[in-house]
């Protein structure tokens, strides 16, 4: 992806060997530039080691200090690394190099790239389905185009599209913060809500901006598409967007019937759709081959995933959602009928201590689970405001539970509103864990 005519004979640190940083120091060092690698963790660099040992001398493993990275163009920090609080931070002060990330490297590399276009899409909630749905919606009407970035594809690991392609990059605040010169021919922000604040010293209105430069780095070129209240209630973008006219995705008209997309069920799915539409036009593509890409799109594991139905009753994986502001939607997508219809597994680490967006959509919820550090909170929270809680404690019992008490027509819901990682690795492995608990009773397993 990086081209020698861009990067041969220049030097680059990186810091972190996890996915996209070695997938940064390969491109880096078959790009002619000399690199120093490190990571704290011993296996990924031997790992990193093992993959650079065809690489020459100018590519290294050792410590990044202010000696070593002297007279580099940048230090490639991964995403994960808290540059708030991070000695790295020193380091890049102190030797007078700028903190970057794979996909400044990117940006960097695209004047010697194809002509292509790129859609930058961020969000707090709902960016890998938006991000999903436009790679879809031009793959499957025929265009080239390269998915990458935040849903799990370092775009320094993909080869370059043929000319006319498009990148579709799912971008989040940390990549942004490590982002200086990405143009985006399309540029989207879905929605913002409090998230990640630990990484912003300013609090809500730092991560807002993270968000907002986005746009700040379109230069007033490009299609802007954004959510109405972002646009008129936060301020960093309303001043990201002073003087452009942005589409305003509660505006976009959509080709088809919500009812007609089965892996983009909910209101936010909704809004989803709309700024994947949006962009599709703009990418040239007809109303026709929007509808039938709406049509086929099967929607990302752990988001909103439908498991299976067992006796009438649906199982839904959105284990994706690790906050309230994402379980909300889920919780919405299921109204009543007769009679509330969610049975709703919910609890892990917490990132807060209210349902937050979650209180309108109480009235769906027939039952409640809670798991994980925070399940006594949300009894606490719940207790009175559904017609039952059950103090579950482990996803097992709740999953076990769930399916017991679930009448036809009710959906087992798994959308914790917290972080994983009192029970489980990631959110991915908590979502594997529920399907193959599903799967297991739908088999004959015992309930």
């Amino acid at each position: 992806m990086l081209p020698e005519a861009v990067f041969a004979g220049s030097r680059y640190a990186v810091l972190g060997l996890a996915r996209s940083g070695l997938a940064t120091v390969r491109a880096l060092c078959a790009a002619g530039a000399s690199v120093i690698a490190w990571d704290r963790s011993e296996d990924a660099r031997n790992v990193a080691k093992a993959a650079l040992a065809h690489a020459g001398e100018q590519c290294v493993i050792g410590e990044l200090t202010a000696e070593s990275v002297k007279g580099a163009q940048g230090i490639v920090v991964s995403p994960g690394v808290p540059i708030n609080r991070h000695p790295i931070a020193d380091v890049a002060r102190s030797a007078n190099v700028p903190l970057i990330g794979d996909i400044e490297l990117f940006a960097l590399a695209r004047r010697s790239l194809p002509p292509h276009r790129v859609v930058g899409i961020t969000g707090t909630n709902g960016k890998s389905t938006t991000t999903a749905l436009i790679h879809h919606l031009l793959e499957s009407s025929g265009r080239l185009a390269r998915l990458g970035g935040n849903i799990g594809i370092p775009i320094l690991s993909t080869e370059p599209l043929a000319a006319g392609g498009a990148y579709v990059l799912e971008l989040s605040s940390y990549q942004i913060d490590l982002t200086r010169t990405l143009e985006c021919d399309v540029a989207i922000l879905l929605n913002v809500s409090p998230d990640h604040l630990d990484r912003y010293d300013e609090g809500f209105p730092g991560y807002a901006a993270s968000k907002a430069r986005l746009f700040e780095m379109q230069h007033g070129h490009g299609l802007a598409i954004v959510d109405r209240h972002s646009l008129h209630e936060i301020r960093p973008v309303g001043r990201a967007l002073d003087g452009r006219a942005p589409v305003v995705i509660e505006d976009v008209t959509l080709p088809g019937d919500q009812s007609e997309w089965p892996a983009l069920q909910g209101p936010h799915n909704l809004g989803n759709a709309a700024a994947a539409v949006a962009t599709a036009r703009k990418l040239g593509l007809s109303d026709a081959e929007i509808a039938a890409g709406l049509k086929s799109f099967k929607g990302l594991p752990h988001r909103m995933e439908y498991v299976t139905s067992i006796g009438g009753v649906a199982f839904v994986n959105d284990s994706k959602a690790t906050n309230p502001a994402s379980a909300a939607p889920a919780i919405a997508a299921y109204p009543p009928s007769d009679h509330p219809r969610v049975h709703w597994i919910v609890g892990g680490l917490p990132k807060g201590d209210n349902l937050g967006e979650i209180e309108p959509h109480l009235g769906n919820v027939a039952a409640a689970y809670t798991i994980g550090e925070s399940g006594q909170m949300f009894a606490r929270l719940l207790e009175g405001r559904v017609p039952y809680i059950e103090r579950a404690e482990l996803l097992a019992e709740a999953v076990r539970a769930a399916a017991a008490a679930a009448q036809p027509g009710d959906v087992v819901l798994l959308s914790p509103a917290c972080a994983s990682f009192d029970q489980f690795r990631d959110y991915e492995k908590r979502g594997e864990a529920f399907v193959s608990m599903v799967r297991s009773l739908a088999n004959g397993g015992s309930q």
